[in-house]
């Protein structure tokens, strides 16, 4: 099961990494909003809700202190990845719809099934998808959903996954769907470039924060 990777985390992940650093756009602020998807917001404090979601679940998983400093420093930019994978998660679901792409019930089940077999049994997949991916124990299912998704639209598309020419396709969808949702982040949280279907970082020097002590640049 550790061999197994999630087809959508492990291309986005990708593509941040080999992202440019663009500067910020220009666009109008969404009071509240860490992003605007589609029309609809994701705002800071779902944003929150779900980054406090993990953290809880860390910290329930690992007793011990140091340990959960461990596990905390390596999710320093878990905000950002959170924001990445919920705006990901939409542009999927519309590419999904615009391909004729469904999941079901009885999809989610059976993967879920075959996984707890692989790791041997519900609490160690659980914990396995808890450090590996950041995935709580109460959004597995959603989260296999979203890896049934990626892989039934690649097969829609004809787009075989292991080549070159294949990944080109499912993001020239994930592209066209990113398009058609006008995906507006918050440049606190970086930018989304539509050709990538990706998060990217920008350079916000004007970004600062007022705290207690006066006001300091951000670290973004």
């Amino acid at each position: 099961m550790h061999r197994r990777r999630r087809t959508a985390f492990v291309l986005s992940a990708a593509i941040v990494a080999a992202a440019p650093l663009l500067t910020a756009c220009g666009g109008e602020a969404h009071p509240g909003a860490a992003a605007v998807v589609g029309g609809r917001r994701i705002t800071v404090a779902q944003l929150e809700s779900r980054v406090n979601e993990v953290r809880a679940a860390q910290r329930a998983a690992v007793k011990d202190k140091a340990q959960y400093e461990q596990a905390v420093a390596k999710t320093g930019s878990l905000t950002r990845d959170t924001l990445h994978t919920m705006v990901l998660d939409q542009v999927l679901d519309q590419a999904a719809k615009d391909a004729g792409v469904s999941v079901t019930r009885a999809d989610t089940q059976q993967m879920r099934a075959t996984l707890e077999g692989q790791a041997g049994g519900a609490k160690a997949l659980e914990t396995a998808w808890l450090q590996q991916y950041g995935v709580v124990p109460q959004r597995l299912d959603d989260n296999l959903r979203t890896e049934i998704e990626a892989q039934k639209l690649a097969a829609a598309l004809g787009a075989d996954m292991n080549t070159t020419d294949g990944k080109a396709t499912f993001w020239k969808a994930m592209s066209d769907a990113s398009k058609k949702l006008n995906v507006d982040l918050n440049p606190r949280y970086g930018a989304w470039d539509v050709q990538k279907s990706s998060r990217v970082d920008v350079k916000t020097p004007w970004l600062r924060e007022v705290t207690s002590t006066g006001t300091q640049q951000t670290a973004l």
